[in-house]
């Protein structure tokens, strides 16, 4: 909750009860009544009883906006609460009921709920038949008051409840935001900058050893640096601006300069035409995921990429699977969640790790996918490293 709407809420809250505790000047007409009364026990009981109506009146709004009230403790208070209205009622007699318009107020307040229309009725009722029963004058105009009061508080009620509900609705909805771009950011950060990093890293590895035995080569990859160091830098600004893209070719391309520069076969497609164009996107942020895998952890020697219309593979005859997934990882499964695909993971037929991410069917016939159900959702898996066998695609959370 933000600090304004945290403080327009308290303000709110202590606003509500102050202008209902503005009526308890109706108070004023029994409590004169039971003053005017003859002298002795029964006026001193009837003005303590309507002091008590007024100060549980005034607790009830004040105690009741920061927390809720176990139920017995509620039903307690209110037959304390009607008792008070009874004993005043022994001087006060039909002007007693008065105090009723408060309990009903209370009730509501406490419980919120239909139950405190019941509790209206039932004083509404008792403000008709006593008079009747001993001989009091009527009361009826007490029962409209019982009636529209308790109709119009409850109706605030529940009108404050559901404008709470939308401030926290509102609240989530921000909150979930705020969560959803610390992902992407984290996400585009290890996407963008992870795979460059990595390729500087293995140029300035490759500038070093060619400084000393072909100088004129070193400075090459020094430049190439300097260039990399660029894209980088434009990359995140793009990435700040929403505004990355990037291509199946150009990683492709990307891809065999990287891995010759780092000493490791590439065995690489030579067209993209059998890629849809809408998916090349995804598959270009595989080969991307793929090719720093190979230079971060593999320590391969060769590496395949296989392209496909529904999928693409990279695999590599290095170290193989460590188990559990990274960042890089995770952000790819976002992508590939967000346009209908799967990721598996496991063994490479080379030995190494095997990256394949798959197309629905229905995605990669130009059809949308059936939505997930409950089934599906959040069985994400990786394959056992021990098991060589080709996997079946394994939807991950949220997957068509």
């Amino acid at each position: 909750m933000t600090a304004p709407r945290a403080r327009r809420r308290q303000s709110l809250g202590i606003l509500g009860p102050t202008l209902g505790a503005i009526w308890i000047g109706f108070m004023l007409e029994p409590w004169l009544v039971v003053w005017a009364s003859p002298p002795g026990v029964g006026r001193t009981v009837g003005l303590v009883a309507v002091a008590l109506t007024v100060v549980g009146y005034v607790a009830c709004l004040y105690g009741t906006r920061t927390y809720d009230v176990d139920p017995r403790a509620a039903w307690v208070f209110l037959v304390l609460f009607a008792l008070c209205v009874a004993l005043t009622s022994i001087r006060a007699q039909e002007h007693a009921f008065e105090g009723l318009v408060f309990l009903n107020v209370c009730a509501i307040f406490l419980f919120r709920s239909p139950l405190a229309l019941v509790v209206a009725g039932v004083s509404a009722t008792v403000t008709v038949v006593v008079p009747l029963v001993v001989g009091w004058d009527s009361a009826g105009n007490i029962v409209m008051i019982i009636v529209f009061t308790s109709a119009a508080v409850y109706a605030f009620m529940g009108l404050v409840e559901a404008n709470r509900q939308l401030a926290d609705a509102q609240d989530e909805v921000a909150t979930l935001a705020a969560t959803h771009e610390r992902e992407r950011l984290a996400r585009d950060m290890h996407d963008v900058l992870g795979h460059s990093l990595t390729v500087i890293a293995v140029k300035a590895d490759l500038a070093t050893r060619m400084l000393r035995a072909d100088p004129e080569r070193g400075a090459a990859e020094v430049a190439e640096i300097q260039s990399l160091a660029r894209t980088a830098l434009s990359d995140v600004r793009g990435m700040i601006a929403h505004a990355r893209h990037v291509t199946l070719g150009a990683e492709l391309a990307n891809c065999r300069a990287v891995l010759d520069s780092a000493g490791v076969e590439a065995d690489l497609p030579g067209a993209i035409d059998i890629v849809p164009d809408e998916h090349r996107e995804l598959f270009a942020w595989v080969v991307r995921e793929g090719t720093t895998n190979v230079l971060r952890h593999a320590h391969a020697s060769r590496v395949r990429v296989t392209l496909a219309r529904d999928g693409v593979v990279v695999e590599d005859d290095g170290r193989g699977w460590a188990g559990g997934k990274g960042s890089g990882l995770l952000g790819l499964s976002e992508r590939a969640r967000a346009a209908g695909a799967t990721v598996v993971t496991g063994r490479s037929p080379l030995g190494g790790f095997r990256l394949a991410v798959t197309l629905d069917p229905c995605q990669h016939l130009g059809r949308p996918g059936p939505r997930p159900t409950s089934k599906t959702r959040g069985t994400s898996r990786q394959t056992s490293p021990t098991d060589d066998r080709r996997t079946e695609p394994v939807l991950l959370e949220g997957s068509s």
